[in-house]
């Protein structure tokens, strides 16, 4: 029978970028901005030895490499959000009445959809930050779940109901993810 080893990755820190840890909090600095996260586990061990990060975990053989492979994914995104960004595209679609939409602080309003009188408003979360272009809407963020948060909740915001969805697809729907065209 086979002895199940412990599972252990090592991220190198890249340049420009500096990394705090303090009790499973995980605070990382680049030129976009600043990320941090909670890694609090029973079962791994999160730290921090010169300029990499050492992920480490108690439980053998497959489920503990699961484990350990999920905190360095989220530790890659955290990497690549300080240093690039994480952005989504978003599209406005007004076939029947003309939308206007606006940011106002931290709100973003939707008025004239569907010819309804009240606006449509949803807040936008964390630092993320949300600029209007004419039928495209950008959603930036150094967190990749703060960006795709504020993407659906404005993708969320036009929802229809009561309505036949093959004429009305009047709203706004995500068109791109980090570069990538949505089919």
């Amino acid at each position: 029978m086979k002895k199940k080893k412990e599972s252990r990755e090592e991220i190198e820190l890249p340049e420009k970028i500096e990394a705090n840890l303090e009790n499973g909090l995980l605070k990382i600095k680049g030129k976009k901005g600043e990320t941090q996260r909670n890694f609090f586990h029973p079962k791994i061990k999160l730290s921090l030895e010169g300029r990499k990060i050492v992920v480490a975990s108690k439980e053998k053989g497959k489920k503990g490499k699961k484990m350990v492979g999920t905190y360095v994914a989220h530790i890659k995104n955290m990497f690549k959000g300080v240093e690039q960004g994480h952005s989504y595209k978003l599209k406005i679609c007004s076939g029947h009445f003309p939308m206007n939409v606006k940011v106002s602080g931290k709100e973003l309003v939707v008025t004239n959809f569907l010819g309804e009188k009240v606006s449509r408003r949803t807040t936008i979360k964390g630092d993320a930050n949300v600029k209007v272009d004419g039928q495209i809407i950008t959603v930036e963020s150094p967190d990749k779940e703060i960006a795709g948060q504020v993407a659906a909740d404005i993708e969320k915001l036009t929802k229809i109901s009561n309505r036949d969805l093959r004429i009305f697809q009047d709203g706004i729907y995500i068109i791109e993810k980090g570069n990538k065209p949505i089919r």
